[in-house]
């Protein structure tokens, strides 16, 4: 009974630091956002482990968990996908910690310890994507079910999932399950093998647990139904989604392919011989088409990076400028763990030391600095009035016709703005650090039109430090003034319209 009694306890603890107030995470057309309305970039990488028969996660026989965690977050990263498999949720006894390293783990089940492991991510301001990776913590399955795990099984453990956690703030959902294959259809209507239905029947169960939750829904491997055929990765191929639509909210559906290059497999299409270039067309096909109706966030791309197969720098360099070309700054990559035997990690193989190569691809594909990419300065039209704003960063607008407007709703100094009808526009400026580290940081700043013209709009931040990149702006800097103004699909703003842009600055 006194045992008892003390894991009862353990439990309220833990469930008492995840579950907080509930942040609300939707959808609307391609873009993610949180209940303030803020658009939420998901800089992630894969921290692997509950999924095995360790049921947690990895290096932990190595390093202190919560200083990977800080190492993570130095590093750029805002997110982690964490993949597990059932067995983890049952509690049961974990293996290949340093109790040394890591004592306030000891005495934890493998529930307590990914209770602890959310816990420290949400409080060190970490987005959490779940991730039902293997049934039975060994092998990937073509299906959700297998002959050992039903689908009601599975069904309970999303719900299971989804009640333990829709109160951590930083949760943002779920991935059903991990890289659906070999039997998987999609728009067959067999309900044994249509993953498209089965994401269908599982959306429903998570939101009526968890209405606030994203669902990430992974494609299939190769199909013929309402696709070309193409060789694919497993869980790459949406393209039948053209054919079939997917059943769950638009408002909660993220597309989340995985896509990998030689070092994990060589497709025919990587032994040709006009690769890379012939690489996005292959993934229009499997993928890219869906770009512009919802949001594609890769659950897993990665690779050796120039220490394996030779041509898979290449395929990554190819694809950070495919998804920059895409304007999609978004991903999960794969691993953070050095132990994938056919992609390395972040970390190298003494847990500790980052691959500084691979987080420049990453903080690439962040900031949509694309290869050859080079800056310069661009100016509106005729300057309209001044207005003043407060906040913690100035703010400088201006655009074709004269008209005065007040400052930035974060930021400081003074904003101008212009329009192409004839009343004067009124333009706010807002500021939000998406990431920090110890020599840096970067910012997602919003330009709002709220009044009732179309403006075409410039603008002028006064920042700490010095730029290094920024993304969807053409831009300068002079002293501490960063000027940027928009490329020619985000040029002008329709009234009570946005254009969202950002920067990276060394301190």
């Amino acid at each position: 009974m006194a045992m008892k009694k003390i894991w009862a306890a353990v439990l309220m603890a833990a469930l008492m630091i995840v579950q907080q107030d509930a942040v609300a995470y939707s959808v609307n057309g391609r873009t993610i956002y949180n209940d303030s309305g803020a658009v939420v970039q998901l800089k992630g990488v894969n921290w692997f482990g509950f999924e095995t028969t360790n049921y947690t996660v990895h290096g932990l026989w190595a390093r202190n968990w919560k200083q990977m965690i800080q190492q993570m977050k130095d590093q750029g990263f805002n997110a982690v996908r964490l993949p597990f498999c059932p067995a983890t949720l049952r509690g049961v006894a974990t293996s290949s910690i340093d109790y040394s390293l890591n004592p306030d783990l000891a005495g934890k089940n493998s529930l307590a310890v990914l209770d602890a492991v959310i816990t420290e991510l949400n409080r060190q301001g970490m987005y959490i994507l779940l991730d039902h990776h293997r049934a039975d913590c060994n092998s990937i399955a073509e299906l959700w079910y297998t002959s050992n795990y039903s689908e009601a099984q599975w069904l309970s453990d999303l719900r299971f999932v989804a009640n333990r956690y829709k109160k951590a703030p930083r949760v943002i959902g779920i991935d059903l399950k991990n890289e659906p294959h070999g039997s998987a259809t999609w728009g067959s209507r067999n309900n044994a093998t249509d993953w498209n239905l089965a994401a269908g029947r599982a959306a429903s169960q998570v939101l009526g647990v968890a209405p606030n939750w994203l669902i990430f829904v992974e494609g299939i491997g190769a199909s013929s139904q309402c696709s070309s055929g193409q060789a694919a990765f497993w869980g790459e191929n949406l393209a039948p989604l053209a054919c079939t639509p997917s059943p769950v909210p638009a408002n909660r559906l993220v597309l989340s392919p995985h896509t990998y290059g030689p070092d994990v497999f060589v497709q025919p299409y990587h032994k040709a011989k006009n690769f890379p270039s012939n690489m996005p067309a292959i993934w229009d096909g499997l993928w890219g088409f869906a770009i512009p109706n919802a949001p594609v966030v890769l659950g897993e791309f990665g690779g050796k990076y120039g220490e394996g197969d030779s041509r898979d720098r290449t395929w990554q360099n190819a694809l950070v400028d495919y998804l920059i070309g895409k304007r999609i700054n978004s991903g999960f990559y794969w691993s953070w763990n050095p132990n994938s035997s056919d992609t390395g990690g972040i970390l190298r193989d003494d847990w500790t030391t980052v691959r500084t190569d691979k987080m420049a691809l990453l903080r690439r594909l962040w900031t949509g600095t694309a290869s050859g990419t080079t800056t310069g300065s661009s100016t509106g039209g005729t300057t309209g009035g001044t207005g003043t704003g407060g906040g913690t960063s100035g703010g400088t607008t201006s655009g074709g016709t004269t008209g005065g407007s007040t400052g930035g709703t974060t930021g400081g100094g003074s904003t101008t703005g212009g329009s192409t009808g004839g009343s004067a526009p009124t333009i706010t400026v807002s500021e939000m650090r998406s990431s920090e580290w110890a020599t840096g940081y970067c910012s997602n700043v919003t330009v709002r039109n709220v009044g009732t013209s179309t403006v075409v709009w410039d603008v002028t931040l006064t920042i700490e430090g010095r730029a290094n990149q920024a993304w969807n702006v053409v831009w300068s800097q002079t002293g501490n003034k960063l000027k940027a103004s928009g490329l020619d699909w985000n040029r002008t703003i329709e009234p009570n319209s946005a254009r969202d842009w950002g920067y990276c600055a060394d301190r």
